[in-house]
C-alpha cells in the first residue's frame, strides 16, 4: 500500500494502492504508522507523493458504505488520528501531489508543511458537500488558514474543485510543475529548508503550526458522533450510492 524510499535525510511515503489511493482503513493505519516509524528513524523530512496524474481520490466510499455505524465511527476516528499524527508532526512534510486530488486527498496536503501541485488540468479540492457530507470544523481550520477565511467558505460551501493554476493563485498550493517533477521539487523544497539551522527552524515550526496541533491534541475529542450520523443522513445515504453506482458503471 505504501513505497518507502529514502533520500538521503528525507523519505518518500508513496501511496501505492491502485487503481485511484482511495483510502481505506488499512491505508489509513499504514500511513500514520510509516509516519510514525519516520520520526522514531530520524529522518529530517517527508514528501508524501501518490501516483503520476493522481495523488488520492479520498475516501474509500465503496468500503465505507459497507460498514455498520462502529465501523464508519472506526474508519472516521482513524482518519482524524492521521490528520492529528500530520497535525503534530516535529518534522517538516511536503505533498508532492502528482495529480488530481479530491477530498481526503486534499485534506492530506492541507496537514503538510507546503504543496507541490502537477500543473496543467488536474483538480484539487474539499468537495464533500457535493456527496452530501458535512466538512468538520477541524477540517475547514485547515483550509482556512492555508487560503484564508473567505476563500475557505466560498470553496467548501460550493464543494469547488478547482484546476492546478487557480489552486496556485488562492494559495491552496504552493508551487507547480511538470507532473514527472512533482516528488523531485518537493524534495528540493524540502532539502533547502533542511539546510536551516535546525533547533530555529524546527522551533519557529512549532509555533508556527501551534493552532493545527491545538485541534489536533486529542482526535477522540472531536465531534465524531455527530459526524457519523451526518454520514448516515438518508440524504447524503442515498447521494453516496448514486456515487457509487456510477462508478461501477464506468469500470
Amino acid at each position: 500500500m505504501l513505497n518507502l524510499t529514502n533520500h538521503e535525510n528525507i523519505r518518500e511515503i508513496q501511496l501505492a494502492r491502485p487503481p485511484v489511493n482511495a483510502l481505506n482503513l488499512e491505508l489509513l493505519l499504514a500511513l500514520r504508522a510509516a509516519i510514525d516509524d519516520s520520526v522514531r528513524d530520524g529522518v529530517g523530512g517527508v514528501v508524501l507523493s501518490g501516483a503520476q496524474g493522481l495523488f488520492s481520490a479520498g475516501v474509500d466510499v465503496p468500503a465505507l458504505l459497507g460498514r455498520d455505524r462502529a465501523g464508519v465511527r472506526e474508519y472516521w476516528r482513524e482518519f482524524f488520528a492521521l490528520c492529528a499524527t500530520l497535525a503534530r508532526s516535529p518534522i517538516p512534510l511536503v505533498a508532492a501531489i502528482s495529480g488530481h486530488s479530491p477530498a481526503g486527498g486534499a485534506v492530506l496536503a492541507l496537514f503538510c508543511d507546503y504543496r507541490v501541485m502537477a500543473e496543467g488540468p488536474y483538480r484539487i479540492g474539499l468537495n464533500e458537500v457535493q456527496v452530501g457530507l458535512i466538512v468538520p470544523e477541524a477540517i475547514q481550520l485547515a483550509l482556512r488558514r492555508v487560503v484564508g477565511t473567505y476563500r475557505a467558505e466560498r470553496l467548501l460551501v460550493a464543494g469547488a474543485m478547482i484546476e492546478s493554476a487557480e489552486a496556485l493563485a488562492c494559495g491552496f498550493v504552493d508551487e507547480l510543475t511538470g507532473v514527472d517533477q512533482v516528488a523531485v521539487r518537493a524534495r528540493h523544497w524540502l532539502g533547502e529548508l533542511l539546510t536551516l539551522p535546525a533547533h530555529a527552524m524546527l522551533a519557529t515550526r512549532t509555533l508556527a503550526r501551534a493552532d493545527l496541533a491545538v485541534a489536533y491534541a486529542d482526535p477522540d475529542k472531536l465531534p465524531l458522533d455527530d459526524f457519523v450520523e451526518a454520514f448516515f443522513h438518508p440524504q447524503t445515504q442515498a447521494v453516496l450510492h448514486q456515487l457509487v453506482a456510477r462508478l461501477k458503471s464506468k469500470s
